[in-house]
């Protein structure tokens, strides 16, 4: 029982002992009294570090306070204390070592330390340790935030030494990432910066690049002799007179770095000649004869030795100056092994960015067909089931984003508007389809020219009434929260959740309209009116009703696709003719009245537009006028399109 009990109070003995001798905050700031006083930013290190070095709990509170100038000393007997201002003429200090307070205190005999921003950066780094290891996590992200924004030799130290004990594992691994990014730039051998540069070779992050580029930064340099210096890590030697380094340019060089004399211009040296012609010769040289260049030099030598007019360094001398010199592009980083791996890193990283750009690219265009085909599946109904050449079908589309538009004004909670306004605006579209089938549409059946337009002058009527109800100012339609933001994959490939939800919700409609037209009665009657209206009439099936429905039908789907097109962009009265056009390729393209086809053309619209307007980035109106002459020259090759229809509209 005794042998335990020795053991144990052998072991805390040291810890009473240390506590002990524990030298306070107070005496810690005594010993470096003269440096804090004298407060400047090429001697106050030493204390600073004698503070964060002290293992003391108020090391911190300590710093931070002096960082934040409430640190005030009193003149009585040079003790330095926390200060908090009561009013103009009276401070409340509080003892660092205790916390507790003196109560209020008179300033007129307390000093503010009032430490610049130099000395503020200084003591900045020094609670970089307490920072990047404070119990409050959000803390310890605002400390690796401002360390990733601004790194600096001594910040590696402190952060290697926070990873150990780190238990969040999110904020741990941004600590291994931002340790790996740090040892790139200060390791303090080449093999530890190699093997961290290799650790990130294969991430895409833009702080990684930004990282390695300073790397493999290039100076351009010139020296005298026939090689550059042994200890320059040298990318490249330039030959003079190449593309990489132009004749004039490697001159001027040299006139730069004053290791020659500098020369006129072939210009200045031509108005030169012509102020000098006397009597058909220039210098002696007929003016016939200065039509090369060696012959004007030869006449400006001839002027510059008679004194008229200042000398120059002709050809010649310029070949011999450059020969006398080396060019060469020196590498930023001294360390040839470290510029070598990270020009690997670098190749490797802009590949996998290539591939993630294409991928990236892909997204986009997939986005895009399927807004197109969410706006053209409507018309893959009117038109090419029907026949019908409706060129109001932008403004089924505009009906339904105003739908949606009203109905938030009604229910302010967003997705509960976008539950209520989908099939709200398919409600209204519908009816407005059927009214339109019925008054005009069924009029015109089998007279494309006249349907044509008369669905034209509907749009133009349709546009001018939501001019006169909403105005022309932009209205806007907010995703609800859950569809802010977008799904980053990493710092090359991200897509926003609100194209996602397009996507989906055009998958659903696919599927919807296959069911619709495979598995109901009204899709069996379609058909059949689709291909033989005489002999669907003799079966009993009423192709009036079949067309005002299936209309009606069309006309609603592209009320919903008006609610999810306004949904990220503006709604206006011109909404709907920003897709009438695409619409119309889509389905032309695919191939009239097929879903198939409908979708096949949305995609190839999709990536088609996208693919151009990479190539051409700041002009998406060269891109579409691109597209349309691609697709008129797919038309005559294909002019029934990808997939082709049988039946009334075949013939038609």
């Amino acid at each position: 029982m005794l042998r335990p009990l020795l053991a144990a109070l052998l072991c805390v003995s040291p810890i009473f002992a240390s506590a002990q001798t524990a030298q306070p905050m107070q005496d810690i700031l005594q010993d470096n009294r003269q440096l804090i006083e004298d407060s400047s930013r090429r001697t106050i290190q030493p204390a600073i570090d004698a503070i964060a070095g002290s293992g003391l709990p108020q090391a911190q509170t300590v710093l931070e306070t002096w960082q934040a100038r409430e640190m005030w000393q009193r003149e009585s007997d040079g003790l330095f204390f926390r200060g908090a201002e009561i009013d103009r003429d009276t401070i409340e200090l509080f003892d660092f070592d205790t916390g507790e307070s003196l109560g209020p205190t008179p300033d007129d005999g307390l000093d503010q330390l009032k430490p610049n921003s130099g000395i503020q950066g200084l003591i900045g780094n020094a609670l970089v340790q307490f920072q990047l290891m404070d119990p409050n996590p959000a803390r310890r992200l605002d400390a690796l935030t401002a360390l990733g924004r601004d790194a600096e030799a001594s910040h590696l130290a402190p952060l290697r030494a926070s990873i150990e004990g780190e238990s969040d594992p999110a904020i741990r691994a941004q600590k291994e990432r931002l340790e790996r990014l740090l040892t790139i730039s200060y390791g303090e051998t080449d093999e530890e910066r190699i093997e961290a540069i290799k650790s990130v070779s294969t991430d895409l992050g833009v702080d990684v690049r930004a990282t390695l580029n300073p790397l493999v930064a290039t100076t351009r340099r010139v020296v005298a002799g026939e090689a550059a210096p042994e200890r320059a890590n040298v990318a490249r030697v330039l030959r003079p007179g190449t593309d990489a380094l132009p004749r004039e340019d490697a001159y001027q060089m040299l006139v730069s770095a004053n290791l020659a004399a500098p020369r006129i211009s072939m210009n200045d040296m031509r108005l030169a000649l012509a102020e000098h012609i006397d009597g058909g010769t220039v210098g002696g040289v007929p003016v016939a004869e200065l039509n090369t260049i060696a012959a004007r030099e030869r006449a400006y030598k001839a002027l510059a030795d008679q004194g008229l007019v200042p000398p120059t360094v002709l050809s010649g001398e310029v070949d011999d100056a450059l020969a006398a010199h080396t060019f060469y592009d020196e590498y930023a980083e001294s360390s040839p092994a470290v510029t070598e791996s990270a020009t690997y890193a670098l190749e490797a990283i802009a590949l996998r960015v290539g591939a993630n750009q294409a991928l990236d690219l892909g997204l986009d265009a997939l986005s895009l067909a399927s807004i197109y085909f969410l706006a053209a599946i409507g018309l893959a109904i009117t038109f090419g089931v029907m026949g019908v050449i409706n060129m109001a079908h932008g403004e089924f589309i505009m009906m339904g984003a105003y739908t949606g538009y009203v109905v938030q004004q009604f229910i302010p909670n967003h997705t509960a508007s976008i539950l209520v306004a989908i099939p709200l605006a398919f409600a209204v579209t519908f009816a407005a389809g059927v009214a339109m089938e019925r008054l005009v549409i069924r009029y015109l059946y089998s007279r494309p020219l006249e349907t044509l337009l008369a669905t034209f002058g509907i749009s133009i009527a349709l546009q001018q009434l939501a001019k006169n109800i909403f105005g022309t100012q932009a209205r806007p339609l907010t995703a609800p929260g859950w569809l802010d933001g977008s799904w980053v994959m990493n710092d090359v490939v991200s897509i926003s959740y609100i194209r996602i939800a397009i996507f989906v919700l055009a998958l659903i409609f696919l599927g919807f309209f296959i069911f619709l037209m495979q598995k109901t009665r009204l899709g069996l009657e379609t058909r059949a009116v689709t291909q033989n209206p005489r002999m669907a009439a003799s079966m009993g099936i009423n192709p009036n009703k079949v067309n005002m429905i299936t209309f009606g039908l069309g006309s609603g789907i592209a009320g919903i696709a008006g609610v999810a097109i306004g949904l990220y962009a503006q709604v206006t009265s011109e909404i709907g003719q920003a897709y009438i056009v695409q619409s119309f390729m889509t389905v032309v393209v695919g191939g009239v009245g097929n879903i198939w086809g409908t979708l096949l053309g949305a995609g190839m619209i999709g990536v088609l537009q996208k693919g151009i307007e990479w190539f051409n980035p700041s002009n998406t109106l060269a891109a579409q006028t691109y597209m349309i002459v691609f697709i008129i020259i797919f038309i005559q090759f294909r002019p029934r399109g990808i997939i082709a229809l049988k039946g009334r509209a075949a013939e038609a």
